[in-house]
């Protein structure tokens, strides 16, 4: 059971130390899409849930970056544009194994768009991603190659931007994979779990975590 969020507004590591937003820092919002919230074409159990938690925390942050799944239709990642595939199924891509999804945030479409429920004014970048249609992207940095980049990592560092909060959707994935690679490229990162929801595909949310873990990211349940 996920509790209420505490006041005031620190996250508490599992090694006891606190940590307040201050002006390198920056908040991070995976994600957060009708098509991954209830009713929409991949939803995230519960996603929409994270909403009114980001738009609390967001109040925290002087800066705010947003990721915004962008396929064109018949993306090569969507299970209809292999014939006799199903959903959740894989299949081997030239980068590597590919999860097959159900057709979702199509460039244009309401499902593409942000929850209408997100309130962040201080949000001064967007970044599309999976707009490419012969290559997914589940991380804010990097294409699904590992090394086609997004742009965010040269942005944060103009901004003078070192310390990344991650918050969205989904934990197992779009999070998960942006956390790895923030540390990755030498950017302290903290996950809120508390404001993050998983899909959960054969344990994906654990080892997510794990992951993340491994990679030297900080995991808290809320700031």
């Amino acid at each position: 059971m996920i509790l209420p969020p505490p006041a005031p507004m620190m996250a508490q590591s599992s090694k006891g130390f606190a940590m307040k937003p201050g002006e390198t820092d920056v908040l991070l919002v995976i994600d957060v899409q009708n098509d991954f919230c209830p009713g929409g074409a991949l939803a995230v159990p519960d996603g929409d849930s994270v909403v009114p938690d980001i738009n609390r925390i967001a109040m925290s942050f002087d800066r705010c970056v947003l990721t915004q799944d962008w396929h064109p239709a018949g993306h090569s990642s969507f299970a209809s544009s292999h014939p006799g595939r199903q959903p959740y199924s894989t299949v081997a891509m030239p980068y590597g194994e590919q999860t097959l999804w159900p057709d979702h945030c199509v460039q244009g479409t309401k499902g593409a768009e942000f929850h209408p429920g997100l309130a962040l004014p201080r949000a001064g970048l967007v970044i599309r991603k999976g707009f490419r249609p012969a290559i997914d992207s589940y991380s804010a940095f990097f294409e699904n190659d590992g090394r086609t980049p997004t742009g965010l990592a040269g942005y944060l560092r103009e901004c003078g931007l070192s310390r990344i909060f991650c918050v969205g959707l989904a934990t197992d994935f779009c999070v998960r994979y942006s956390a790895e690679d923030a540390r990755r490229l030498g950017f302290e990162t903290v996950v809120v779990l508390g404001a993050c929801r998983g899909i959960d595909l054969d344990g994906s949310i654990a080892a997510g975590i794990g992951a993340m873990k491994a990679a030297g990211a900080v995991l808290v349940d809320w700031i």
